[in-house]
């Protein structure tokens, strides 16, 4: 399995070990567009892995803070009460850069930046860039898309 995340059509794609595509997500990216630098908002390019993954079992909806279930699961009036959090829910992909001085070590570090492929509520468009650097999907999907992956599966951001 291999995914490649599009930046300009908003979708992540699963290829099996044959090359054909298995499945075809709407997501949505950084609002700030593309780039490594820490501290950017920007989605990462190139290639990733998956470093872990965080969250199984847990319900749809289900909040997590540093990667940890805070034991809230979404909802608008939690939402309410939280104006600005940015939702990481349901389940985390976390990536690791495999490229040096591009995605990998130093201010270019996917992984010290904390970028996940994660749940968001269902209430945010996807299609569209919304995020603060990392690949947001419907929760129903990120949870799909986590049954099929392991660590290690190969994660191609692409312009």
């Amino acid at each position: 399995m291999r995914i490649r995340v599009d930046v300009a059509s908003q979708t992540l794609s699963l290829f099996g070990d044959d090359g054909a595509c298995v499945r075809r997500y709407s997501v949505s990216t950084a609002k700030n567009g593309v780039g490594e630098e820490k501290g950017s908002h920007c989605t990462p390019r190139g290639r990733h892995v998956i470093r872990a993954r965080i969250g199984a079992g847990a319900p749809l909806g289900a909040a997590f803070r540093g990667r940890r279930p805070t034991g809230e699961v979404w909802s608008a009036e939690l939402d309410e009460a939280s104006p600005g959090r940015d939702w990481i829910l349901t389940r985390i992909l976390w990536l690791s850069g495999l490229e040096p001085g591009r995605n990998r070590l130093g201010q270019v570090d996917s992984m010290q930046r904390y970028i996940y492929i994660h749940g968001t509520p269902d209430s945010e468009p996807m299609g569209v860039p919304l995020s603060i650097g990392c690949v947001r999907m419907r929760n129903r999907d990120v949870a799909e898309l986590f049954d099929l992956v392991t660590a290690g599966t190969p994660v191609e951001i692409h312009e």
